[in-house]
């Protein structure tokens, strides 16, 4: 009985050992071809976005901070259309929100022109509609630089208002228990 128990062992475990040896074969030696039918049948081509994959422009990438808001532009060869979060930029209510937006592009003629060649995409999360208008600021004055030949348009954007180009690194202070804000205190009365 114990001699049949170690053989049905040593057999299984050289099995085993048969079974990793084939493994390994397979591994290192390639496969045949199937034939075309069951390939194309197996095998769905990928259908490729718009946009997605390798590509000859150059892009410019930036990022500009506010409050809690994060805004990444990227800059692309373009029409001039500038996009937040995949909605035209003109379309963007109220219109001071617009216009604080839009008001490195109108800065100089520099970087009109930049822009006017290129698409900018802009991607902002996080804070309110302030905020984020700052962010979206920040970003853009960031990516117009970033392509713009020589170092003009970035003093010219310093010159005209530096938080254009440096994030506001400001945070709400939080609130403390004793009182209704971070620095007021509720009232005491004695009498």
């Amino acid at each position: 009985m114990r001699m049949m128990a170690e053989e049905s062992k040593e057999s299984k475990e050289s099995k085993g050992v048969v079974d990793l040896d084939k493994e390994l074969a397979s591994v290192s030696q390639p496969k045949a071809a199937a034939p075309a039918a069951k390939r194309s049948a197996a095998r769905v081509p990928k259908q490729r976005k718009a946009g997605v994959g390798p590509s000859k422009k150059r892009v410019t990438i930036a990022k500009g901070k506010r409050k809690r808001a994060v805004a990444r532009a990227s800059l692309r060869q373009g029409t001039g259309v500038i996009r937040v979060n995949g909605v035209d930029i003109r379309l963007i209510k109220p219109r001071l929100i617009q216009e604080l937006m839009l008001e490195p592009v109108r800065v100089t003629s520099l970087a009109k022109n930049v822009a006017a060649g290129s698409d900018i995409d802009i991607n902002v999360y996080g804070g309110g509609s302030s905020g984020q208008a700052q962010a979206v600021r920040t970003a853009i004055a960031k990516v117009l630089v970033a392509a713009s030949p020589g170092d003009a348009l970035r003093r010219t954007f310093m010159e005209y208002d530096r938080t254009l180009l440096a994030d506001d690194y400001r945070r709400v202070e939080p609130k403390k228990f004793l009182g209704t804000k971070a620095r007021a205190r509720f009232q005491k009365s004695y009498r």
